[in-house]
């Protein structure tokens, strides 16, 4: 059995409509930019003065058929207004995601798409979905170890995300002995690319398994109310969610992951974040991951790749990248 290497595989895909796409983009100069699984058109366009338009511009557009791309799409949409930006969801293979974002110049250019293409056939059997984009700009980060403090958080999320501007801790509604931190980053794309980034790197900070989201708006309701009662985190008994008392972790070494929390609080450099991502997966078992730790003491963060393999203990793949990863750096930090 003959096995293609990844990039001929990725490559053969498609071919015709890729193609196709090329000869647009090098005919029209239009500049098309990836980045993190989205491929960007303007933001703004050329010849574009002045501010960004305000929100209630960006459509959101689904049901696409994954072998569409922008020489299809830009074109249809800029029939109805001025672009300002147009960015398309992208697979690891080159296919879309199966939709896209719109952003016009001004609110009627949005008005005007909804009206006209929504429940649209772009081709056959293929109605699309256009509506007025949410544009949230607020993530919730839940399962938070408790030492972690609202500096340390933030310095982490500069380095591995774009466009934050502000953090806040919250006792965790959910999960004992844990945080809920929400996250405002300054748009809606700068949100959702941190939130691709977090989910996919599979975070875990101060020892525990953080889930990421968009900011529910009762949650965010719940908290804030909160956060204007003073005396709220100190009511015994209260449900209320309050800012939590810094707890210090426990001090027992239970594996590398420990070592390394441990030795990072000793020098006082802060808790690591780790992300890790399977890139390959070969038929005998083992997993070829992409692992990143930052710790927010030390001016770089390490990076590197492992072969790790499931062994039968309970941990996943990348619980095993993370301990890999761990015994490197412990091994650079002269701990091992």
């Amino acid at each position: 059995q003959c096995h293609l290497p990844p990039q001929t595989w990725i490559n053969s895909i498609n071919q015709t409509n890729k193609a196709a796409l090329l000869a647009w983009a090098k005919e029209t100069g239009i500049d098309l930019v990836q980045i993190n699984g989205q491929r960007r058109y303007g933001g703004p366009p050329p010849g574009w003065v002045g501010d960004p338009p305000p929100a209630g511009t960006e459509v959101f557009i689904g049901r696409l058929p994954q072998d569409m791309y922008e020489n299809t799409l830009i074109p249809l949409f800029q029939r109805v207004g001025k672009l300002y930006e147009f960015r398309l969801m992208m697979t690891f293979s080159g296919l879309n995601r199966g939709f896209a974002y719109a952003k016009y110049s001004n609110r009627h250019g949005a008005k005007e798409a909804i009206a006209a293409f929504n429940n649209f056939e772009v081709k056959e059997g293929y109605a699309i979905v256009v509506c007025k984009s949410t544009e949230k700009c607020e993530l919730s980060m839940d399962g938070l170890a408790t030492s972690v403090s609202q500096q340390e958080l933030e310095a982490v999320l500069r380095r591995v995300t774009e466009g934050v501007l502000s953090v806040t801790l919250y006792t965790s509604p959910w999960r004992k002995r844990a945080q809920l931190a929400v996250l405002k980053y300054m748009s809606h794309q700068a949100a959702a690319m941190a939130k691709k980034t977090l989910m996919e790197g599979n975070m875990r900070f101060g020892g525990l398994e953080m889930r990421v989201d968009w900011l529910n708006p009762n949650m965010k309701q719940k908290l804030q109310s909160c956060e204007k009662k003073p005396s709220s985190s100190r009511v015994q008994g209260s449900k209320c969610l309050g800012v939590p008392k810094q707890v210090p972790q426990s001090p027992v070494l239970r594996n590398v992951l420990d070592c390394l929390n441990t030795l990072c609080q000793r020098q006082y450099l802060g808790t690591p974040l780790f992300l890790t991502k399977c890139v390959q997966a070969n038929a005998n078992g083992w997993l070829w991951f992409w692992c990143w730790v930052v710790i927010p003491g030390c001016p770089v963060p390490f990076s590197g790749f492992a072969w790790v393999r499931q062994d039968g203990t309970g941990r996943s793949g990348h619980e095993e990248a993370k301990i890999a990863l761990a015994l490197q750096v412990l091994r650079m930090l002269g701990e091992s």
